[in-house]
């Protein structure tokens, strides 16, 4: 038997077999939470002339003295039509277009008007263009805005619009199946026998893949036959991916493996050296992926974190679908590590990460107190409170 996987060499693994899906065009709002498949141009200037950047008026930047005798206004959306004259102002707005023949804006702060005379009473702008935004200060038309890969968020939007873009290329979204497998499972968890649980994983699972534009599909829980598992695996139809908890490990009850051969499937990889989550299993059939998690909750959590949710954003088509750590102090001393990696949960104090009380993989409670998984290496040292760890972030699975 192959030895389990490292982490890293696991996840290169499953992200080789990831292939961005079809690519699509969408409305831009309609894009929020995807990927960009091709790189953004700008396919106009912003700001499209100079505009101001503060409400006041609008001179000529060889009289930034006064006093002026007002002429005009120039509102956003309604420009004045005439042009600044020696010893002339223009009440201008923000956002408002700059007349012509003006180089300065004097702050309504630094300025009295009575009746059509302005005169200063501040320091003015220093240097004459200071509250002035000039054309193409933002980006210019043709400029790259964004590349091939990038998440497409509020902002995102915002500037995909301002660009000139009514439409974004994307990736299709993807078409999710979750096997919930196990003869112990209560699908009704108000009725759960003592010799029962209520089945959460796979309603944890479609949560975590919320935070990401897929079509999920929830199917069990499936009993312990291979003829249930191979059904469920039918049932799961086209299935981009297809999820699976629990039935992964080596018990004589853990049909998973078996059932995915029976259903046509090549195994590529099982067990990866980390805990919770070692008995990790990924297979494909077809174009198809499968992605056996294990059944204990915080292993399940754990593994679709670094396993499951980068695969997904890899088939939409993210230039980075890897979770990003951040190094975080430790509010307490870490005990030396054992001999496999491990993923720590815990929470953020003012003091720094603190591990929760119970590391157990079935603790649901201590679980849904964590914020964070702290990342210990393999033979770690033991670490005194205030050193600095490497952690993920839980929170949007992971995405900044």
């Amino acid at each position: 038997m192959s030895a389990p996987l490292l982490l890293e060499d696991a996840q290169a693994r499953l992200l080789a077999l990831a292939v961005p899906l079809p690519l699509e065009r969408v409305d831009v709002p309609g894009a929020l939470g995807r990927y960009l498949a091709e790189p953004l141009l700008a396919r106009r200037t912003q700001p499209a002339a100079h505009v101001s950047a503060m409400d006041g008026y609008a001179v000529r930047a060889d009289n930034c003295a006064g006093p002026w005798q007002v002429n005009g206004e120039s509102a956003a959306g309604h420009p004045f039509p005439g042009i600044v004259g020696a010893g002339q102002a223009v009440r201008i707005s923000t956002g408002a277009l700059l007349p012509a023949e003006a180089g300065s804006v004097i702050v309504q702060e630094d300025v009295v008007r009575s009746g059509n005379t302005v005169t200063l009473t501040g320091a003015g702008p220093s240097p004459p263009g200071k509250h002035i935004r000039r054309e193409g200060m933002d980006f210019r038309c043709d400029a790259q805005l964004l590349p091939a890969g990038a998440r497409i968020g509020p902002a995102q939007i915002a500037l995909a619009i301002t660009a000139g873009h009514s439409h974004l290329p994307v990736r299709r979204m993807p078409r999710i199946s979750i096997i919930d497998s196990g003869d112990e499972l209560a699908a009704d968890p108000e009725r759960c026998a003592p010799h029962q649980v209520p089945a959460s994983n796979g309603a944890m699972i479609a949560a975590m893949i919320a935070a990401l534009p897929a079509e999920i599909r929830r199917l069990g829980p499936v009993p312990d036959t291979l003829a249930a598992l191979t059904a469920a695996l039918d049932a799961a139809g086209n299935a981009d991916v297809i999820v699976t908890t629990g039935g992964a490990s080596v018990g004589d009850h853990d049909l998973v493996r078996p059932a995915l051969e029976q259903w046509g499937a090549s195994l590529d990889f099982w067990k990866v050296a980390i805990k919770p989550g070692k008995p990790l299993l990924v297979a494909t059939r077809n174009q198809q992926l499968v992605i056996g998690l294990p059944g204990n909750p915080v292993s399940s959590m754990v593994t679709a974190y670094l396993f499951l949710l980068p695969v997904l954003r890899s088939l939409l088509g993210a230039a980075q679908p890897l979770p990003r750590t951040l190094s975080q102090p430790m509010a307490e001393p870490l005990p030396a590590a054992g001999d496999r990696r491990v993923f720590l949960r815990a929470r953020i104090t003012p003091e720094g990460v603190c591990p929760v009380t119970t590391q157990d993989s079935g603790a649901l409670a201590a679980l849904a107190a964590t914020e964070v998984l702290i990342d210990r290496p393999a033979g770690g040292m033991p670490l005194p409170a205030g050193s600095e760890v490497p952690v993920y972030l839980l929170q949007n699975g992971g995405l900044a």
